[in-house]
């Protein structure tokens, strides 16, 4: 009796599968949550130790003034005139400092931090960055950065030629600066919270609201706009959000997109949505080639001639030549596959394809939107 009913379960498990699903994706995926988000913080220092790539102190004023006041804190006095003018170290540079405060950033903790070069040095190479402060938007120190750079690329050079391979001027600092200071957000005590969706759209919105009702049994959330679902923090939850976040994130949705195109003119890039649909349309695309070509010939006087002179004289032969492919029809309704399949047919690149799909948006014969990057 207990073999026949686990193959009457079996049987009717596979019976209810469904059939032809779309492609799903987790919440996590899909939504972030409002609150939990990176900071971006700016700091401007001198990297030092270059070997005579740093910035020229003299056209460079900046520099000279940062480095004057680094070592002025340092107890060191240079502001006299006679030392102003020795002043001419070229290992030196001034470099902007950026990196990203991540969510819930503790003290202690290290991140990232990228060097760029401020004034007209020509590489960062073997430099080191001294202490720079990292600043917020409120203008808060939450960072503070020093290390050796470590750059991509390099540069050479000679007498009478040079060599440039990546973009010596920018480097990294792996785990480079030090957080000092933390966001405060008490994401536990939380009532509510808001889910951005990365892709606002009303379906996908009201698809998540829908799998996380079911998930937890009760109406707690509701999608606001395109790209906002609001979640009422369940009782059973209260003070311990983290665990419902765990959950709500591992839910499966099917996203939903418009159906869209997009062309980037300046490198030939198409990029068609799953749902774009072309009523029935007939298509025929030609080339026209118009060729010019000048040969000029010298013409002269005949011999023992009085008064005659030598002159060049233009010769142009003008070629029109047109060619034209044969007229290709879409079908009315078709997928995105034979779309394709049926521009492919013209035998065309993809600068007379754009053309192509722009036209036949002008003649309504497309349902889609076309975005030109």
């Amino acid at each position: 009796m207990t073999r026949t009913l686990r193959a009457a379960l079996a049987a009717i498990l596979i019976v209810c599968v469904p059939v032809g699903a779309g492609a799903t994706s987790r919440i996590k995926d899909l939504a972030n949550i409002e609150g939990v988000r990176q900071n971006q913080l700016i700091g401007y220092g001198l990297v030092v130790g270059l070997n005579g790539t740093g910035d020229t102190l003299n056209n460079i004023p900046f520099t000279k003034q940062s480095l004057t006041a680094m070592l002025e804190r340092l107890g060191v006095n240079i502001r006299a005139a006679a030392a102003q003018q020795t002043l001419r170290t070229g290992n030196v540079a001034a470099v902007m400092v950026t990196a990203n405060l991540p969510p819930f950033g503790t003290q202690g903790t290290r991140v990232d931090v990228t060097v760029s070069a401020l004034g007209d040095s020509k590489s960062l190479q073997g430099g080191v960055l001294l202490v720079t402060p990292l600043l917020g938007a409120d203008g808060n120190v939450y960072a503070v950065a020093q290390g050796s750079v470590a750059i991509g690329g390099f540069q050479a050079e000679g007498e009478a030629a040079k060599i440039v391979r990546g973009v010596p001027t920018v480097g990294r600092i792996s785990n480079g600066a030090l957080i000092e200071r933390e966001i405060d957000f008490a994401l536990n005590r939380l009532s509510q919270l808001r889910m951005a969706l990365r892709n606002p759209d009303f379906t996908t919105a009201k698809r998540i609201a829908m799998a996380v009702n079911d998930f937890i049994g009760a109406p707690t959330a509701e999608p606001l706009d395109p790209a906002t679902v609001e979640i009422t923090v369940p009782q059973q939850f209260r003070g311990n959000v983290v665990a419902l976040l765990t959950d709500i994130e591992q839910l499966q949705v099917e996203p939903d997109m418009p159906a869209k195109i997009v062309i980037d003119e300046r490198s030939g890039v198409i990029v068609l949505g799953r749902d774009v649909r072309v009523s029935m349309v007939a298509v025929a695309q030609g080339n026209l080639t118009v060729a010019i070509s000048e040969t000029p010939q010298v013409s002269q006087p005949q011999p023992f001639s009085r008064g005659g002179t030598t002159r060049v004289v233009p010769r142009t032969q003008v070629g029109v030549t047109e060619d034209g492919k044969k007229l290709a029809t879409i079908r009315d309704g078709v997928s995105l596959q034979q779309v394709v399949d049926g521009l492919n047919a013209l035998g065309i690149g993809p600068r007379d394809m754009i053309s192509i799909l722009q036209a036949i948006k002008a003649a309504g014969a497309i349902q889609a939107d076309i975005e030109v990057m």
